[in-house]
């Protein structure tokens, strides 16, 4: 079977998408995917992903950890929201946490209906996500979470790290991959310096919290590949 990666800039591309037989990669560099992975290399239990704040609230007085986040920054009134600084061990091991962010839920919600699987991808665990890609029998669309719907650079450079490696192992690609994948040798020899044009990297630093950028750029310190299972997020076993 000749495999194939595509890749969708926003969620609001999705429908455009046939992902019955496909593999999806859900990507927000800044800050959510990032935050889940690091999550679960810190020893979390697991991690359930919800659209609203009102969903989250939901959960309340189940022995949860709450998280929310809207335009970058904490939802008053819970444990805490999208940093991955946030995700201690110390806080969350053993814990299961439910999970609302702008860009990033609202990825894995609208892809959940349809895609044969659902992973999470950042850069914290890029090789170990295109190892397993390249090893299963299926296509890949690598779902960008953007902004607000809108196209964004960061999920694209990490969309176009992706791209590079999968077609190392065979793969065709869509233009939109192309694209991106040319991004990304632009981008590769100093991301952050690259990242700094974007303007959710301008929206942090905003907040005061460029160091989070600096953090999700940091390349492969887990091999922890999230899943997607019903409603829930879980270690893969691979």
């Amino acid at each position: 079977m000749l495999k194939k990666v595509e890749v969708c800039f926003t969620p609001s591309l999705l429908p455009l998408y046939e992902i019955e037989n496909a593999i999806v990669v859900v990507i927000d560099i800044f800050r959510a995917t990032s935050s889940i992975c690091y999550g679960f290399e810190n020893g979390a239990k697991a991690i359930i992903p919800v659209a609203t704040v009102n969903q989250c609230l939901a959960y309340q007085n189940q022995n949860y950890l709450l998280a929310a986040e809207r335009d970058g920054q904490v939802v008053d009134g819970f444990d805490f929201g999208n940093s991955p600084f946030s995700y201690t061990r110390q806080k969350i091991e053993g814990k299961t946490i439910v999970l609302t962010t702008t860009n990033g839920t609202y990825a894995i919600n609208q892809s959940k209906a349809k895609a044969y699987q659902i992973i999470i991808g950042s850069f914290f665990n890029l090789d170990a996500v295109c190892n397993y890609l390249y090893k299963q029998d299926k296509n890949v669309l690598l779902l960008c979470a953007g902004w607000k719907n809108k196209f964004n650079l960061e999920d694209t450079l990490f969309a176009g790290a992706v791209v590079y490696q999968l077609k190392q192992n065979g793969y065709t690609s869509d233009d939109a991959g192309t694209a991106a994948q040319d991004l990304y040798n632009l981008a590769k020899t100093d991301l952050y310096a690259y990242t700094s044009k974007t303007s959710h990297s301008e929206r942090l630093k905003k907040l005061g919290i460029e160091e989070d950028i600096k953090f999700c750029l940091k390349l492969n310190i887990t091999q922890v590949i999230p899943v997607l299972t019903g409603n829930t997020l879980v270690k893969l076993n691979v």
